[in-house]
């Protein structure tokens, strides 16, 4: 014989079945399904790069497969929706435990769910990946996922800015983003000081006259214009005048551009996009490295907003952030095509996509981006009509706001994302009414030009 190799195998069975259908070469060890059987616990654990093995991981891929699991009571082999509102104690004591902090364990799914965790120590993990701290130990972070990206957003300001602050920004933001620095939280004492944070001179000119400022947020690459910003030598300007730095990092994802890697403070995400990357759920993710205020002041303004996501797309998210890699790659390869095919056009007066030497952001994006990314827009000539015009002609290619899908999205900006944006703002930022905003696919490359040429004509 000495084919089948001598292995001990744990198989929960009735005592009826005991040494019943085995071969004999295999040695079996037989435990008695009852009341007594071991259930494992499911912990709430400080993120690690590390799989649920507890092994360290060496590969990105590997981390987004593996981080941030933890073995489920049953042994499920994908965590399970845990759609329950509240969660319960084996006795008084250890509810009491749970609320008073000594004890770590679920409550009540506003407060956390083992569904959150699982995404948000992922994500964490991923944001963290090869990164140490000062001591030079694996760098450390919290997260709290959210029902969308706002919310998050809402949570960054609401837990780090009061009354006669200023937030410093720039020029091409997220639409939703200015909307709420410039018309929400002002209502309440917060204004914003926006200035084109590419030029360093006027960074620190707006610090130095502007001593209310408290919090520099970035978004790069910004839209839709992919405007880039030196993370870091705008993280050590802020650093060097105390204050606390944020990035939105949705368009790159930590798999092309690690922010805590430059000392930010906080990270955010849209996980409704490339994250999840399949447009099954809306959630965002606010990510810190200062536990303490994390676990502190930013859980609870989180959870008094009520702002947290829920069981099901936070396991939807689960389930795209394993793909995230590959989808990257692909999602990058597509678009650096699209991006010079798109810059051939005679139809097309300017294409913005950072990994062509013409964006006056190359060498930025470049420094501190593993690749330029799947995100690009380009301006049409003869304005809104053109616009109008291309987009209806598109066969495969989605007519929709988004991005980060499998499929490619594209979108007007001046009519849909950015339509409350007024139109001499808009321009100033570079949103013509020409501009539309691409989010290159997972398409086979050859229908994708066929389609954006098609449209062209």
């Amino acid at each position: 014989m000495g084919l089948v190799p001598e292995v001990e195998i744990i198989y929960i069975c009735p005592n009826s079945y005991r040494n019943n259908f085995f071969p004999l070469n295999i040695a079996f060890k037989i435990i008695k399904m009852d009341k007594s059987f071991p259930r494992p616990t499911v912990p709430i654990e400080e993120t690690s790069q590390e799989g649920s093995s507890g092994r360290a991981l060496s590969g990105f891929g590997s981390a987004a497969l593996h981080a941030g699991h933890k073995t489920d009571p049953l042994y499920s082999h994908v965590t399970p929706i845990y759609a329950s509102s509240t969660f319960v104690y084996d006795e008084a004591e250890q509810g009491m435990r749970r609320f008073s902090g000594e004890e770590k364990g679920y409550i009540y799914s506003r407060w956390g769910n083992p569904n959150f965790t699982e995404a948000e120590e992922k994500i964490s993990a991923l944001e963290a990946f090869s990164l140490n701290d000062e001591t030079g130990k694996p760098l450390q972070l919290k997260a709290l996922l959210h029902a969308s990206g706002m919310a998050a957003l809402t949570t960054l300001m609401v837990s780090n800015l009061k009354k006669g602050d200023k937030i410093l920004s720039h020029f091409s933001l997220y639409s939703g983003l200015e909307e709420l620095i410039t018309k929400i939280l002002p209502q309440f004492g917060i204004e914003p000081v926006i200035v084109d944070l590419r030029d360093l001179n006027k960074a620190a000119e707006a610090i130095k006259t502007n001593p209310g400022i408290k919090l520099m947020h970035l978004e790069t690459p910004a839209n839709p214009t992919m405007q880039c910003v030196d993370l870091e030598e705008l993280t050590k300007l802020a650093k060097e005048n105390n204050l606390l730095v944020s990035v939105d990092n949705t368009f790159a994802t930590p798999y092309l551009q690690q922010p805590f890697r430059y000392g930010v403070d906080f990270v955010f995400h849209s996980t409704t996009k490339f994250l999840n990357g399949h447009g099954t759920a809306i959630g965002g993710i606010l990510i810190g490295k200062d536990l303490e205020k994390m676990n502190g002041p930013v859980t609870k303004t989180y959870r008094i907003l009520g702002v947290n996501s829920n069981p099901f797309d936070a396991f939807l998210l689960g389930l795209g952030l394993k793909t995230l890699e590959l989808r990257m790659e692909r999602h990058c390869q597509n678009a650096m095509e699209v991006a010079r095919f798109l810059e051939t056009q005679s139809t097309i007066a300017r294409v913005n996509y950072t990994g062509l030497a013409s964006h006056p952001d190359h060498a930025i994006a470049m420094k501190q981006m593993k690749h330029p990314g799947g995100m690009l827009s380009f301006e049409l000539k003869g304005g809104i009509k053109n616009g109008i015009n291309f987009m209806n002609k598109l066969n495969m290619c989605i007519r929709t706001v988004s991005l980060g899908t499998a499929e490619s999205i594209l979108c007007h900006p001046a009519s849909m994302t950015h339509h409350a944006i007024p139109k001499e703002h808009r321009e100033k930022y570079g949103i013509t009414d020409g501009l539309i905003r691409m989010s290159v696919g997972l398409e086979n490359l050859q229908d994708i030009l066929a389609d954006l040429e098609q449209a062209l004509e």
